[in-house]
């Protein structure tokens, strides 16, 4: 399935081209939180903006309310930037992010059963998955080749 295209115009407007009409950057956000699959390009030139308008959407996110990421976590973050450990620490960071999002479909699946086992369950899966990510991160290196 193709993401949904979303044009940025120089008056800083968002026009989604599926449903024919200008958008906020917050119903953009609550596509996102539906599962919707965005792509936003430049009017102008077609650039791929991406990853600058999802990071404004987080920038706005994390200065309202408790925010995810705090100085500490931000600097660390920085600090991968530019260094040969960059793509191996962006594919943890997204490999985690996937092992998280399994782990929450988890939980909804088991909230109606025993919940002293679904918990032992969830942490033996949690133990295997994270194992499985070390070994494939320090172990045979396969996810580092990638990048």
């Amino acid at each position: 399935m193709s993401p949904h295209l979303i044009k940025k115009y120089p008056n800083r407007r968002l026009y989604d081209t599926v449903s024919s009409k200008y958008i906020t950057l917050a119903s953009l956000k609550q596509m996102i939180i539906e599962g919707t699959t965005i792509k936003v390009v430049d009017s102008n030139t077609e650039e791929d903006i991406t990853r600058t308008i999802l990071m404004q959407i987080i920038m706005e996110a994390e200065t309202a309310g408790k925010p995810i990421f705090n100085s500490v976590m931000l600097q660390q973050i920085i600090r991968f930037y530019g260094g040969s450990m960059q793509g191996m620490f962006a594919q943890f960071l997204e490999d985690s992010l996937e092992m998280f999002t399994r782990q929450q479909t988890s939980i909804s699946d088991t909230l109606g059963k025993d919940p002293l086992t679904a918990m032992s369950k969830m942490a033996e899966k949690n133990m295997k998955l994270w194992t499985d990510m070390q070994q494939s991160f320090f172990g045979s290196g396969k996810k580092a080749d990638k990048e």
